[in-house]
């Protein structure tokens, strides 16, 4: 390093004198990385295959402890003298530190010694510790058990005292009825007299009966409630105390931008319309690499952030495949942070089927089945309307209703059904509903699947941090199935049919590339696997039944791959 480069500034070990310089910044939400970009990935790869700077376990080779993949990012940067050089950062900690010799600081390190953040950690941990030992107390338990039998006796001998009430008042009934036939009046009075004193008498030990009971089930309750405010004044302290640090960890997190520009973490995403940024928010490698370039006065020119290790349980990541920002923290910050940066234009904003159409392979009085190529919209999206939807209206001004039965992804070509009026909608909607209508894709993915044939049984929903990426969830995602047949093994390749027994969003995408599932993406594919020239996934056979005449349809369309 030269003297004036600053300490996290590394020098391209490859000579990329013939290289040129991108003129524009990467967009980090959706790119192809650049050569600059590629070549400091592959140097800070290959430091993290010989590192033995930390000790973590990527899951790479064995190793204690659970395996943990993570995202790297590297920033390319030019310093004040015109030298090209890279930064390297890691999302998170690593190996349980913030503080490493090849990768940029925190924008905040929550973890160095006697930091406020450590200490007060400490006290709500000591809050939860007591807490635990409250609620774990065997005699709290003992405490519900006996307040639950004391209740039991109580009900029961007070009710059996009822009965016993109840006998001995039919008793005096009886006696009344009889005596007043045989006895004169003045003695009937003080029979009257004594049966009176009797029935007050039972009264009255049946109240202090009650009230003996009522005083051994307060004195219990007592203890609960003494024990159970005592919990929740814990509770209470814990939050507050974790609401003043989290306040107090927000002020800390202040990004700058390109133009020197700081704006706390509250702020942005106040702006974002979210009221509460997300826990780890800050943490991701994109701010740390962008925020170190702006305090130490290096050129950000291109960037690009990877996978290195296994894969997380519920998300597709590949060991060293690019992946974009993550949206839902880093987005509101790096629309921040990017000010005063020539950034590349949003691809999900230029309309990909501009100057193209579709086929249409058969229309009749009830439907119109189109033949959808990839990187079209089936119906309009948040940026772009141009869609088969829109284009159907204005091709087809008669057509009412719904029009759209189904769709497929943006990247998916193949058959797409569209029905010209309610009653035909409905009808064939019905039919996937009920999964009765027979799918067919035939898909090309990136590797060698060994299996012939099999069902993949994972359930999805979205990520929420991540939309529209999905992710496998066994607690909230919804039942999705695909059974699949290989077809035949090419280059490294497999050619593969899924048939889809339920209509998730990404489903066979997700299917194909976690590793629960086959473990190997379709080719092409941008959000689970790597980007090529398209999605090699196509829709190429449907069969339903018809609207107008009942009778089983089937329509193909040949795979253009």
């Amino acid at each position: 390093m030269v003297a004036n480069s600053p300490t996290f500034f590394h020098h391209f070990q490859s000579d990329i004198t013939a290289l040129p310089k991108p003129q524009v910044f990467t967009f980090p939400f959706c790119y192809e990385p650049d050569e600059l970009s590629k070549i400091a990935a592959e140097e800070l790869q290959a430091y993290l295959e010989k590192q033995q700077d930390f000790t973590h376990n990527f899951g790479l080779q064995k190793m204690e402890g659970s395996a943990i993949g993570k995202m790297f990012g590297v920033l390319v940067v030019e310093n004040e003298d015109g030298q090209m050089g890279y930064l390297a950062a890691c999302s998170g900690k690593l190996a349980g530190t913030n503080q490493h010799t090849y990768f940029v600081p925190p924008i905040f390190d929550m973890l160095i010694k006697e930091s406020f953040f450590l200490r007060e950690e400490e006290q709500i941990n000591a809050l939860n510790r007591k807490i635990e030992t409250l609620e774990g107390s065997p005699d709290f338990p003992a405490l519900l058990q006996q307040l639950k039998e004391t209740q039991q006796q109580a009900d029961e001998e007070l009710r059996t005292y009822r009965l016993h009430m109840k006998e001995e008042k039919t008793k005096r009934k009886k006696i009344r009825t009889e005596s007043k036939e045989i006895l004169s009046v003045a003695e009937y009075r003080l029979l009257e007299t004594d049966l009176i004193k009797q029935s007050y008498r039972d009264q009255h030990e049946y109240a202090v009966l009650k009230s003996k009971w009522k005083g051994q089930l307060e004195s219990i309750e007592i203890l609960i409630q003494d024990r159970q405010q005592e919990i929740e004044s814990l509770k209470s302290s814990r939050k507050l105390k974790s609401a003043a640090l989290q306040q107090r960890l927000f002020e800390q997190y202040q990004f700058l931008n390109a133009r020197e520009e700081t704006k706390n973490v509250l702020a942005i995403f106040a702006e974002s319309k979210q009221p509460i940024p997300p826990a780890g928010a800050g943490e991701c490698a994109a701010p740390k690499l962008l925020q170190y370039a702006y305090q130490h006065q290096l050129k950000p020119i291109c960037m690009a952030e990877f996978w290195w290790g296994v894969s997380p349980s519920s998300e597709v990541r590949k060991h060293k495949n690019f992946y974009p920002a993550c949206k839902s923290k880093c987005e509101p910050i790096l629309s921040h942070m990017l000010k005063g940066l020539q950034v590349a234009p949003n691809p999900m904003r230029i309309n990909p089927a501009f100057g193209r159409t579709f086929d249409i392979i058969h229309e009749d009085h009830d439907i119109i089945v189109i033949n959808k190529p990839s990187e079209f919209l089936s119906v309009p999206g948040i940026h772009i309307t141009d869609s088969v939807y829109t284009r159907i209206l204005e091709q087809y001004p008669e057509v009412s209703g719904p029009v759209i039965i189904h769709r497929l992804d943006m990247s998916t070509s193949g058959i797409l059904l569209v029905a010209k009026h309610k009653d035909a909608h409905q009808f064939i909607q019905q039919q996937f509903i009920q999964h009765t209508i027979i799918k067919r894709y035939t898909a090309i993915l990136d590797g060698l699947v060994n299996l012939k044939n099999g069902l993949i049984n994972l359930p999805l929903r979205v990520d929420l941090d991540d939309r529209p990426r999905q992710v496998v969830c066994y607690k909230f995602g919804k039942p999705a199935q695909t059974k699949f047949e290989v077809l035949t093994h090419d280059s490294g390749l497999t050619r593969i049919h899924f048939f889809p027994l339920t209509g998730r969003t990404h489903q066979l995408r997700v299917h194909a590339a976690h590793h629960l599932g086959l473990h190997t993406p379709i080719l092409g594919d941008d959000l689970y696997g790597q980007r090529a020239n398209r999605l090699h996934l196509h829709a190429g056979h449907i069969q339903f039944v018809h609207p107008r005449t009942g009778k089983l349809t089937t329509f193909t369309a040949e795979d253009p791959f």
